[in-house]
């Protein structure tokens, strides 16, 4: 078995718990690639460090890779699945943020996470992801994200007006500070915070969430997620953000932007108790009523 070890940046008193992963996983005689800048950051003790391959890169991961883990928060997660891309490698994630609702497993179980990783006593959840189309490269080699898109004015600039098509029939158009159309498993990120709906991963949907519209009678929609949403952008200013994750650009309003779903899924991988109904009650305490 080979896994990948992968941190975009861990604080020092995390050391024990690296330390902790890669003995656990050198017990079951595991091959290990880690990310490179991680032996820079941590004193890894020498007879672990001659087991470790470095890497940095994508295509510096072994194709017969089994899992990279992901530890970190979920905007850790959001990179390693920008990282691995459509290699078809699955993720599991150790939380060592804050929130934790994409990398659900705790430090405290990570000895029990090596040993389903080993067993295969894991459940793998296939979560679709948003692609972006455009008339100009925009997000380099990872034009693709796990939680949304999302088109935003620049600071304190007035609100855009944001021109909506679905398979090229009009929409509707927003007067708003931006809009955000996210996967289902994104939905419980921006979306949810702009009051948009929750939906179940395995929904096949987007949502479409005005972040901050000057209408009263404007709300989030949901669609299938075969569908191509494309945009035209109006405002004073000549440029906007585009997010994708956890990553942004700053385009012009002449670009021509389009989304629809990713060709290739992430797989995610998690225990068997931490559903994701589990997740909305423990994480986001869904249905939390201090009067019972």
């Amino acid at each position: 078995m080979k896994v990948a070890i992968y941190s975009r940046g861990l604080d020092i008193e995390q050391e024990d718990a690296l330390q902790l992963l890669i003995e656990e996983l050198a017990k079951y005689h595991v091959g290990m690639q880690i990310y490179e800048p991680l032996l820079h950051i941590f004193a890894v003790p020498e007879h672990l460090r001659t087991a470790l391959i470095p890497f940095k890169k994508r295509d510096e991961l072994e194709p017969e890779t089994d899992c990279l883990i992901s530890l970190g928060g979920d905007g850790t997660m959001l990179d390693a699945i920008a990282l691995v891309g459509d290699a078809g490698i699955p993720i599991l994630g150790i939380n060592f943020g804050r929130l934790g609702f994409l990398a659900s497993i705790s430090k405290e179980e990570l000895t029990l996470a090596v040993d389903a990783l080993v067993n295969h006593t894991y459940v793998v959840d296939k979560r679709s992801l948003i692609h972006v189309d455009a008339n100009l490269p925009l997000f380099k080699d990872a034009p693709f994200g796990l939680n949304e898109f999302a088109i935003h004015k620049r600071d304190t600039s007035p609100m855009i007006k944001i021109h909506t098509y679905l398979n090229g029939e009009f929409l509707n158009t927003y007067w708003a500070d931006g809009l955000i159309v996210s996967t289902p498993t994104g939905s419980t990120g921006y979306n949810m915070s702009c009051n948009g709906p929750i939906t179940f991963p395995d929904s096949a949907s987007f949502v479409i969430t005005p972040v901050a519209p000057h209408n009263l009678n404007v709300r989030s929609i949901v669609v299938p997620d075969n569908t191509v949403i494309s945009f035209e952008i109006e405002g004073r200013t000549d440029q906007f953000i585009c997010a994708l994750d956890a990553r942004r650009e700053i385009v012009t309003k002449s670009i021509q932007i389009a989304v629809k779903r990713e060709t290739f899924c992430a797989s995610l991988l998690r225990l068997n108790e931490n559903s994701f109904l589990s997740t909305l009650r423990t994480k986001l305490t869904w249905g939390l009523d201090k009067r019972n």
